[in-house]
């Protein structure tokens, strides 16, 4: 073979060249980047954690908000089983927001409320419960008890 037809003689079969090698998903050429293949089961794993993670703290803060209503609601129970209870005491004044008051226990069934502290009586004539206040929302609060 003389030189000339040795540079123009391609060893690469033309049938197996790609016309358009420069819009082909991967590398046609020794010279392209390396190709990798993917470690799909690896890489889908390493979501499967991330995923769980990240749903496990989700589902951690919700659990934490449901604690904290049922402990508000908790919580509002009991103020409105002790204001039932209060409503129902004698008392001979009309009680005004945000003042304190002093729950007394009378007899058996009877309750008072009073304006008058345990210590500001010369003897207190009935067994002291509870320091309340009347809240905002015409539901009581415990301030202190009887130990």
């Amino acid at each position: 073979m003389a030189k000339e037809e040795q540079r123009q003689f391609n060893p690469i079969d033309p049938e197996k060249i790609a016309e358009n090698a420069n819009i082909l998903p991967y590398g046609s050429s020794v010279s392209a980047p390396a190709f990798k293949a993917v470690d799909t089961l690896k890489n889908k794993s390493l979501d499967l954690n991330a995923m769980e993670l990240q749903t496990d703290m989700q589902l951690d803060q919700i659990r934490a908000q449901i604690e904290l209503l049922a402990d508000q609601a908790r919580k509002i129970h009991e103020r409105k089983a002790l204001s039932e209870e209060i409503y129902k005491a004698q008392m001979g004044f009309k009680p005004e927001i945000n003042h304190v008051y002093y729950l007394y226990r009378k007899s058996e069934d009877v309750n008072v409320l009073s304006m008058i502290a345990p210590h500001e009586w010369r003897k207190c004539p009935h067994e002291f419960m509870y320091q309340i206040r009347l809240l905002a929302d015409h539901t009581w609060d415990i301030l202190d008890y009887k130990d």
